[in-house]
C-alpha cells in the first residue's frame, strides 16, 4: 500500500473525487426518486444518462463548438447542451415510465417483472445508441447524419470547450474552475430537487405517494401523474450529470452508462435508498474513497474499493447513512 503517494497528493485526490462523486449523486438520484414512490429499481437508468452524453456531444458539435469560439459564444454552447442533455434524459426516462413500466403497475404485476423489463429497457436502449449508423440507413440518412451517427461502437470525443483556470490552492493541488463547476452545480441541483420535493405541491403528491399510494388516492393525489413527475426529476437529474460528465471526462460511447449506472447505484445504496440528501452524501462519499483507494492500491483497485465500501456499511448499517426513506421525509 503506497501511503507516501495518498498523503502526499491527499489534497488533489479528496477534490478530484467530490468531483466525480458529484457526478454519481446527480445520477443516483433517479434510482433514489424511484425507488421511494414504487419500491423498484430502475436498471434502465443508466442509458438515461448515456442519452444525455450524446445529446450534450452533439449539441457542441451542432454549434461548432470545436474552436475559440469566445467567451460569449462559449457560455451559450454549455447552456444548450446542458439543457438538451436533460431534455434528452427527460424524454427517455418518461418513455420508459410509459412502455417499460406504466403497463405492468396498471396490471399489479410482480416487482421481479418490472425489474425484468427494466433490465430489458436498459439492453434495447443501448443497442439502439450502438446501431445509431443503421437506423439513421433505414431512413436514407446516414451520409447527412455521418458525423454524428459514425462510429456508433466507439468511444466518441466532446470538443474542449470550456478551458480549466486554475483558481486557489489547496496544499499542493490548484483547484480549477471546471472542479468547482461540478461540484457547485450538483450541490445547487441537489438542494434544488430536495426543496421541490419537500415543499412543492407536486413534490408533496410525490411524498404522499411514496408514502401509501392507496391513501394518497383517495385524498386527491394523481399517482400516474406523481410517478410521471418523478421520472421526469430523475430524468432531469441525470440529463445534468450527463452534462457535466462529458465536461470532465469529454467521452462517452454507447455502453458508457452501464458502469456509472453501477456506482451510482451503489451512491444511493450507501446514502441510504430512498433518501435524497443520503444520494448526495452517498455519491461524494463514494467518489473520494474510490480515489483514496486507488492511490493506496493502484488505479485497477479503483472498482474494487468502491465495492468493498458498499458492502462494509451494509454490513454494519444495512439502511444506508441516512436511511429514512422519501415517504417518511420530514417538511
Amino acid at each position: 500500500m503506497n501511503f507516501d503517494f495518498l498523503f502526499s497528493n491527499l489534497p488533489e485526490l479528496t477534490v478530484t473525487g467530490l468531483a466525480f462523486g458529484a457526478i454519481y449523486a446527480l445520477i443516483a438520484l433517479g434510482y433514489t426518486m424511484v425507488y421511494g414512490v414504487l419500491q423498484l429499481i430502475n436498471f434502465a437508468h443508466s442509458e438515461v444518462f448515456m442519452y444525455g452524453t450524446f445529446a450534450a456531444l452533439w449539441t457542441v458539435m451542432a454549434l461548432g463548438g470545436d474552436g475559440d469560439v469566445g467567451t460569449g459564444r462559449t457560455i451559450v454552447i454549455l447552456v444548450a447542451a446542458l439543457f438538451a442533455a436533460m431534455a434528452m434524459s427527460a424524454a427517455i426516462a418518461l418513455i420508459l415510465e410509459k412502455f417499460a413500466y406504466r403497463p405492468l403497475l396498471k396490471r399489479n404485476a410482480p416487482r421481479l417483472i418490472a425489474l425484468i423489463s427494466a433490465i430489458g429497457a436498459s439492453f434495447v436502449l443501448a443497442e439502439l445508441m450502438g446501431l445509431r449508423d443503421r437506423v439513421a440507413g433505414w431512413f436514407g440518412l446516414e451520409d447527412n447524419l455521418s458525423e454524428y451517427v459514425s462510429g456508433a461502437r466507439i468511444n466518441r470525443s466532446m470538443p474542449s470547450i470550456l478551458q480549466r483556470q486554475d483558481l486557489f490552492s489547496i496544499g499542493n493541488y490548484r483547484v480549477t474552475t471546471l472542479d468547482l463547476l461540478v461540484i457547485g452545480s450538483a450541490i445547487l441541483m441537489m438542494v434544488a430537487l430536495d426543496q421541490f420535493v419537500r415543499r412543492s405541491r407536486l413534490g408533496r403528491g410525490i411524498r404522499a405517494t411514496a408514502q401509501d399510494p392507496e391513501t394518497a388516492a383517495l385524498m386527491g393525489v394523481n399517482a400516474t401523474r406523481a410517478v410521471q413527475v418523478t421520472f421526469l426529476l430523475g430524468g432531469i437529474m441525470a440529463g445534468a450529470a450527463a452534462f457535466l460528465y462529458m465536461l470532465k471526462i469529454g467521452s462517452t460511447r454507447y455502453d458508457a452508462g452501464f458502469l456509472l449506472g453501477v456506482k451510482a447505484f451503489t451512491a444511493a445504496v450507501l446514502g441510504g435508498i430512498g433518501n435524497l440528501r443520503g444520494a448526495l452524501l452517498g455519491g461524494l462519499v463514494l467518489g473520494v474513497v474510490e480515489n483514496w483507494g486507488s492511490a493506496l492500491f493502484g488505479s485497477e483497485w479503483r472498482d474494487v474499493v468502491a465495492f468493498v465500501l458498499l458492502v462494509v456499511i451494509l454490513l454494519f448499517r444495512p439502511t444506508g447513512i441516512l436511511g429514512e426513506s422519501l415517504g417518511k421525509a420530514r417538511t
